[in-house]
């Protein structure tokens, strides 16, 4: 086929056209929805194009080091990095990440393994969305005021938005982010998907708030995983990686400038049932 490419590392061969093109579809299709397609990247890659080894986790991240700076810089142009927050997740994600990565190589190397896993977080994703469409939370008002914080110690996090307070545990927070840190390591993705329902549902902070810093820290623990696993000998599909990755960037920043315009609630059911039916079936491939 015209303008084939033998990716090495990830042992497919493959027109070039086609990483960035399926990078820039998930990404595009995820975003108007609010998540990021490296969830669905990586079932992608593991049952369409029979990758299959565990460098393919490292292939997802690097995907995100390419997709994630668009975005994040959007936040940061907007003033909505709220940074104490993005340091607690980074504390927590970071090393996370580096024992995911050893869990990845030992206990979850085998496939049969790796799948229940991501069955599982696919399963925890598509819950969120139908708990979202059926029982929407109610939303904090936007607030053109800029995030004030009151208290950023050792032991709490206390800030002003939306002429409301708001106080969480650091502990708690840094010790949430390490568990999806870890998840995040083995799947290949930074976790800031699966962070986000957590700060919302458990910690009530308003997505205004932590949506950039969720981001911030997919972007950092992609970047530390893709070294990890380049140091321990698991080093991505550089290429492919990249190329995916810039699909995803052009995917992403469009898919959320057209957001208000497309019909939401039709794409997020169609979503769960994509998400439902795939995990289910990688429990029930794991479980058999």
């Amino acid at each position: 086929m015209l303008f084939e490419y033998y990716f090495p590392v990830a042992q497919l061969k493959l027109p070039l056209f086609l990483p960035p093109l399926i990078g820039f579809i998930l990404s595009f299709f995820c975003s108007t929805v609010g998540i990021s397609g490296a969830f669905l990247l990586l079932p992608f890659q593991v049952s369409i194009l029979n990758y299959t080894t565990v460098t393919v986790s490292a292939t997802n991240h690097l995907y995100n080091v390419v997709a994630i700076p668009s975005g994040v810089y959007k936040y940061w142009k907007e003033k909505r990095l709220y940074y104490p927050l993005t340091i607690l997740i980074t504390l927590g994600t970071f090393p996370g990440v580096v024992i995911g990565y050893f869990f990845r190589i030992s206990l979850f190397e085998s496939l049969k393994n790796f799948k229940l896993l991501v069955g599982a977080v696919l399963l925890f994703i598509a819950g969120k969305m139908i708990c979202d469409l059926f029982f929407p939370q109610k939303q904090v008002k936007f607030s053109p005021e800029p995030i004030r914080t009151l208290r950023f110690g050792l032991f709490s996090l206390e800030f002003k938005y939306s002429e409301k307070v708001y106080k969480v545990n650091t502990i708690l927070v840094t010790l949430t982010a390490l568990i999806i840190g870890v998840i995040g390591g083995i799947y290949g993705i930074g976790g800031g998907a699966l962070m986000a329902p957590i700060l919302f549902a458990f910690f009530h902070l308003p997505p205004y708030v932590f949506a950039g810093a969720t981001l911030f820290g997919t972007f950092l623990t992609s970047v530390l995983g893709v070294i990890i696993f380049t140091i321990g000998g698991k080093a991505p599909d550089f290429l492919l990686g990249v190329l995916f990755g810039i699909g995803g960037a052009f995917g992403m920043y469009l898919g959320a400038k057209i957001q208000k315009r497309v019909p939401q609630k039709a794409l997020s059911i169609l979503l769960i049932f994509i998400l439902l039916f795939i995990s289910l079936k990688y429990i029930s491939d794991s479980l058999l």
